[in-house]
């Protein structure tokens, strides 16, 4: 299968001014975040940017960008429009979805996100951790997956929610945001209107759950860490920084 991995990124940070090119140990984040996509050995990988300053940055270390539109209001608006610049042939079967602020992301996750994609009837893969933080089940920050197992690593999405749910005894799980799409489920997806649960919930996901596509979760052990505020990009920096010879 042909796939192409893009990373969306762009200067909108408020809490965190020019965040993709926050310096950690010596190279912009999202320099690091094409890095470990890259060591996933999985496909082409593309940082999709309205900055020209992104751009430089990206190629200058020698990986990829592509120079997208300003208008996008998602992160999935972008990567289609990068789909469409880098591949007008249609060649590639799978694009995945890369967060832009993940400088410390286990490689390993981008292959567990395109695995549920071995099923023919699923459209797209995202990925889910086990809540073992008593505040993190209460807290609206983290996305709770409903799902029904379908296997011991695997849920088939019903909803997506900040609330607490679902009720009762057994366990909660964290939406991690990397996303894996059938060509054909993103070009269908972005030409969707905004959905009522989504821009209620504030979850992009819900536009695709409400229009009937089926999004699979994969169940892996580690929730990346997501750079948003000053604190995040210091832990980090320490981690990169811990793991450098």
């Amino acid at each position: 299968m042909t796939i192409l991995i893009l990373i969306p990124a762009r200067m909108a940070s408020t809490r965190l001014p020019r965040k993709p090119l926050a310096d950690i140990a010596g190279k912009p984040m999202i320099v690091h975040v094409a890095e470990r996509a890259a060591a996933a050995s999985h496909g082409r990988v593309v940082v999709a940017t309205d900055s020209p300053e992104i751009e430089s940055a990206v190629q200058k270390l020698g990986y990829e960008a592509a120079m997208t539109g300003e208008h996008h209001q998602s992160g999935s608006d972008r990567i289609f429009e990068a789909l469409q610049l880098l591949d007008p042939d249609c060649k590639v079967e799978f694009v995945v979805n890369v967060q832009g602020d993940l400088p410390t992301l286990d490689p390993a996750l981008i292959a567990a996100a395109l695995r549920p994609l071995s099923d023919p009837n699923v459209d797209i893969a995202t990925l889910g951790v086990e809540i073992s933080r008593e505040d993190e089940k209460t807290n609206p920050n983290v996305v709770k997956i409903v799902g029904s197992p379908v296997s011991p690593q695997r849920l088939r999405a019903l909803y997506f929610t900040r609330a607490t749910a679902p009720w009762g005894d057994g366990p909660l799980y964290h939406h991690v945001g990397i996303y894996a799409y059938r060509r054909s489920a993103l070009e269908r997806f972005v030409k969707l209107a905004p959905s009522v649960l989504e821009q209620r919930e504030k979850l992009e996901q819900l536009r695709a759950l409400e229009s009937g596509m089926r999004i699979d979760v994969e169940i892996v052990d580690t929730v990346p860490l997501g750079v948003d505020t000053p604190e995040d990009l210091e832990r980090a920096r320490a981690i990169i920084e811990s793991q450098t010879p």
